[in-house]
């Protein structure tokens, strides 16, 4: 008994010994992303401690929301304990008994005095994304540096999302990336209060999802011959014979753990199983689903026009969609399955006789009026499991039914038209919501698609509204919200896919999260230079700004008055008027200039002591 005693003592005194050491940190100012609906910051702070006391107020210890918190402060280096009774705790986590409409499903109060911090909310989401506000009042570095003490200012917020939809979309058919890094997609979508992962799992690159009726979709269509050394765009052709060695799939039980993760984060996983085009990889497995006698490769790279699409007068094409779409129903417990249906090249159609059979016999007008046959009874089948479709906006060419989702990618005309025949809307245009796009000038960039001259900085992010002025007010409420794509064809590893994705993501979040009269792209450039440290210290790669600089120019009695802009706050630019390259050490801009017609300004831009990119011209 003494001897337990003893033991007892001493592991009191190591825990005490560890509570005390680290670092201690003062934060004075919330920089919250994304913006939240309502926040005051108050007199008095509270100290939150190695050792943090955690109360649930109806709500189980056992519940997934309070497990993700306890395993999320551990990996901090708190060690949090639970209390119950009339124990006062450090941190109260409460599932409100009356429902406040004001806050609705995904919302939550959060406060913070010298007693303690409360959350309360109607649901565990809610409770989910207050701990998440929470996490961002710690300093940036706190996952990587040990803190024994972390004193944060008292406030109140009252804060719920402005859209239901908040997606994040990556494409793992291009470039396969492992589950270890869908899972870090998972983590910091949930950081940023992020609640749909669109998974781009079929394409002509590759088929990355087990469906045990069909085995060749793995064996065969997961795989391709390697040209990940070569340029996308202008890839060697297969070699007869030539062994496909690059790929990879997800196993059923790869998509169960998938879903699980994101649904401890609250994040909801839609599946994207495209057709009735980007089908290489079928055809190459299944190549009797195609409208001609063609032995199909799966894609090495780029093509253009895709041209392998699956055969619409053939039964056995549908029987094989009802095949898949049975199992892939039993992975995705989600409502939504997106059907892709975008860039379907028609030329094979137009001289099948199958499908001019079909056309003829269902009185059809055109080869886009069959796409739009296909979708609706796919939908039908789909509709019967209680399941709805989303499709891009190239399903509207045909017809579209009222229960099929829009997803408007090509700018925001498409969803503009989906909107007033009724249709629900997930606005997604290409500007500025593809993050495949270079995020500054493309001499400072890695690899990405389009153009030199067409980028989406985060400047342009922030701009995005999912609600377009055109619809009138019944018509907006079709909008459920926006989301960003990542598509892989440039992207080969992981470190490229997480400087493509942040910080955007970040402005993505605030887009789609907070109030318009919220957000200020003022005060986003403040917060986001902490959000940086902290995306560095959860270990991901990130891009640190576009520095060419914004130019604005007004006329002037004695020439152009010439103003400069920073994206990134904290850059300073180096000038010179006199044709010399600018160094370091030349002058700062601080105020317009006044500059003389044919004169020539050049910049270089110094952020965080560091010279970035190159030197910049500009005539006048």
């Amino acid at each position: 008994m003494k001897c337990n005693v003893l033991k007892l003592l001493a592991l009191g005194f190591v825990m005490l010994l560890l509570a005390s050491c680290g670092k201690t940190a003062q934060v004075s100012e919330l920089n919250i992303v994304p913006e939240p609906v309502r926040l005051e910051q108050k007199s008095g702070v509270f100290t939150v401690k190695t050792l943090l006391k955690l109360r649930m107020e109806n709500l189980s210890q056992n519940s997934q929301t309070f497990g993700y918190v306890k395993s999320s402060l551990r990996k901090l280096g708190f060690r949090p304990s639970f209390v119950s009774g009339n124990t006062q705790g450090d941190f109260l986590f409460e599932l409100n008994k009356e429902y406040d409409g004001e806050i609705g499903d995904e919302g939550y109060v959060l406060d913070v005095t010298s007693d303690g911090i409360t959350v309360r909310a109607n649901t565990e989401t809610g409770l989910f994304y207050g701990y998440q506000t929470f996490l961002q009042m710690l300093p940036d570095d706190v996952c990587r540096t040990a803190y024994s003490k972390v004193s944060i200012p008292a406030c109140s917020i009252v804060d719920y999302p402005r859209f239901t939809w908040r997606g994040s979309h990556l494409d793992v058919c291009r470039h396969f990336f492992p589950m270890s890094q869908i899972k870090k997609h998972l983590d910091i979508m949930a950081a940023y209060k992020m609640n749909r992962f669109h998974w781009h799992l079929t394409e002509d690159q590759g088929w990355r999802l087990e469906i045990s009726k069909y085995p060749l979709l793995t064996e065969v269509g997961a795989w391709r011959v390697d040209r990940n050394d070569e340029d996308w765009n202008y890839p060697r052709n297969p070699e007869p014979g030539e062994k496909a060695t690059y790929g990879g799939f997800f196993s059923k039980e790869d998509v169960k753990e998938i879903v699980e993760y994101a649904a401890q984060r609250h994040i909801e996983v839609i599946p994207e199983i495209e057709f009735p085009g980007h089908c290489c990889a079928v055809l190459a497995s299944y190549p009797e689903l195609g409208c001609r006698d063609t032995q199909y490769c799966v894609a090495v790279a780029d093509y253009w026009p895709p041209e392998a699409i699956m055969c619409a007068g053939n039964d056995k094409v549908q029987e094989f969609l009802r095949d898949v779409f049975d199992e892939v129903v039993e992975m995705f417990p989600f409502q939504y399955i997106h059907v892709g249906g975008d860039e379907a090249v028609k030329k094979h159609w137009e001289t099948c006789p199958k499908c001019q059979a079909r056309i003829k016999e269902l009185q059809l007008n055109n080869e886009a009026e069959l796409q739009s046959w296909l979708t609706a009874e796919i939908e039908k089948y789909l509709l019967e499991k209680g399941k709805r479709i989303i499709g891009w906006d190239e399903i509207l060419e045909g017809f579209v039914t009222p229960s099929c989702t829009v997803m408007s990618w090509r700018g925001t005309e498409g969803g503009i038209a989906a909107a007033r025949k009724g249709n629900d809307v997930i606005m997604t245009p290409v500007s500025p919501c593809y993050f495949d796009y270079r995020q500054a000038d493309s001499l400072y960039q890695p690899q990405a698609i389009g153009k030199a001259f067409r980028f989406n900085p985060l400047s342009r992010v922030y701009q995005f509204n999912p609600t377009p002025v055109e619809l009138n007010a019944e018509e907006q409420k079709h909008i459920l919200g926006g989301q960003c794509n990542l598509w892989t064809e440039y992207i080969k590893d992981n470190e490229h896919l997480e400087y493509m994705l942040l910080p955007r993501l970040c402005a993505m979040s605030e887009c789609l999260w907070s109030p318009l009269d919220r957000k200020s792209w003022e005060r986003f450039q403040v917060k986001i230079e902490h959000h940086k440290d902290r995306i560095a210290a959860m270990g991901y790669n990130l891009c640190w700004g576009s520095f060419k600089p914004m130019v604005t120019t007004m006329p002037d009695a004695e020439g152009t008055r010439v103003s400069l802009a920073a994206e990134e706050l904290g850059t300073v630019f180096h000038y010179t008027i006199d044709g010399s390259d600018p160094t370091l050490e030349s002058p700062t801009y601080a105020e317009p200039l006044i500059l003389k017609p044919g004169a020539m300004l050049k910049t270089l831009a110094e952020y965080r002591g560091q010279k970035r990119e190159g030197v910049y011209s500009f005539s006048f």
